[in-house]
């Protein structure tokens, strides 16, 4: 979480220096524009990315609907190392039961607060999102070796157990075991953000964003053995968000509207 949190305050300090420079930019300024984008993220708990279709308003706000994907952990999955340690790959998280995955699907705002003027400056948003979530649970199988009742030693697959010993397992199995075991645990979430877009052409985006994001559920979402999993998370994130600017209008130079027809 640490390391995470260092590196959006690196990337904040980067934009603010880049903020503070550029020279005059005398490309025909887009005034109205919808966009269209795809996103990469970690956060303080997880990783995902997602979709978001940026619809305007006037040319300053815009109306947002979006499709994420987000892979969160519970804080205490570990990875230990199994006896077969000097095999790649054998290292596992002991104790944990599911898989879990977030599809949020949601509606929001964003509005600008500064627009770019300068080649090589940002323009700076904020946004909220909020809306369903739909948890998956996926569930955890080991490989373990086990002794029968001649006390020789046999492969199983299994899922965790209580009396299971760590010492015993050889290895998480493949991520396609459990998949047709898959349950779901309805929900929300929420977010509030700000988008730092640094695009050096204004028919494309690039963007870095930043904020807090919770996610909550109807009932506790068992990740771990051990009894302490939650029913909310809360995490901070980091997100680079890419893609291109369509159905836009702009003025040349001689101040004219003209339209760009997004494809």
């Amino acid at each position: 979480m640490k390391s995470v949190l260092a590196f959006i305050v690196l990337c904040l300090g980067l934009t603010i220096d880049i903020f503070a420079q550029g020279e005059i930019d005398d490309q025909d300024k887009i005034f109205y524009r919808d966009e269209r984008t795809w996103a990469l993220s970690i956060n303080t708990n997880g990783y995902g990315g997602g979709y978001r279709y940026a619809k305007r308003i006037d040319g300053y706000r815009k109306s947002t609907y979006e499709v994420e994907l987000y892979h969160l952990k519970h804080e205490k999955e570990l990875k230990v190392p199994s006896y077969l340690s000097q095999q790649i790959g054998s290292n596992f998280v002991y104790g944990k039961l599911n898989t879990f995955f977030a599809l949020h699907g949601g509606i929001g705002f964003q509005r600008e607060l500064y627009r770019k003027q300068d080649k090589g400056s940002i323009s700076v948003r904020y946004f909220y999102n909020f809306g369903p979530s739909v948890g998956l649970l996926k569930p955890v199988y080991y490989i373990v070796d086990v002794a029968d009742e001649n006390n020789n030693y046999v492969r199983k697959t299994i899922r965790f157990e209580s009396h299971l010993s760590a010492a015993s397992i050889v290895r998480a199995a493949p991520f396609y075991k459990g998949l047709k075991e898959l349950s779901v645990v309805p929900g929300g979430y929420g977010k509030f953000g700000f988008t730092f877009e640094f695009s050096k052409s204004d028919v494309v985006f690039n963007a870095i964003e930043t904020g807090v994001m919770l996610d909550a559920y109807i009932k506790k979402i068992e990740i771990m053995a051990d009894n302490q999993n939650h029913w909310m998370f809360l995490s901070f994130f980091l997100t680079y968000r890419f893609g291109k600017v369509i159905n836009s209008q702009f003025r040349d130079s001689d101040n004219k509207v003209q339209d760009i027809l997004g494809q």
